[in-house]
């Protein structure tokens, strides 16, 4: 597994989240690890969480998420024509497709967060800002639109 913060730093760490109205201000991936570790282990469920399982239940998950978009066409930004409550819906479903990314990560002993730092740091270095900024394009000129795809693994290191 990747390096955990103690009990004592997680708790510091959760109280600096809460702001006087109650609201959270600040989630960190690692709470939320902790959290989803704790959650499981409370109920002895970590028998069944091996990744082939996290994974479909991940998917099914993004099934549930994918149910609400499936009828309404496009939806625009800040969706300001959605009642409260499929709102709250639609938090609720993200919220299940993230955790269950932080467990299985979590089980496959992958650093989520540092894992997405690297990966942006590869898409600025395949994406570079150019003459096309800002617009659409079906087209990468024929390839896959990654120069990165052939480097090896010490390029890819000096990138990011």
């Amino acid at each position: 597994m990747f390096p955990q913060k103690s009990d004592r730093e997680i708790g510091v760490e959760e109280k600096k989240m809460v702001s006087e109205g109650g609201e959270e201000q600040c989630v960190t991936l690692e709470l939320l690890r902790k959290k989803m570790a704790d959650f499981a282990k409370e109920r002895e469920w970590g028998q069944y969480h091996s990744p082939r399982n996290l994974l479909l239940a991940l998917v099914g998950e993004v099934g549930e998420l994918s149910e609400i978009f499936q009828w309404k066409g496009e939806v625009p930004k800040g969706l300001p024509d959605w009642k409260e409550e499929e709102k709250v819906h639609l938090g609720e479903e993200l919220s299940d497709v993230l955790l269950y990314l932080i467990q299985l990560s979590d089980v496959c002993g992958i650093n989520l967060a540092q894992a997405a730092l690297r990966k942006v740091r590869l898409n600025a270095a395949k994406y570079p800002v150019g003459p096309g900024k800002g617009r659409l394009s079906l087209s990468h000129g024929g390839g896959s639109g990654g120069e990165l795809d052939d480097h090896s693994d010490k390029e890819v290191d000096e990138i990011v």
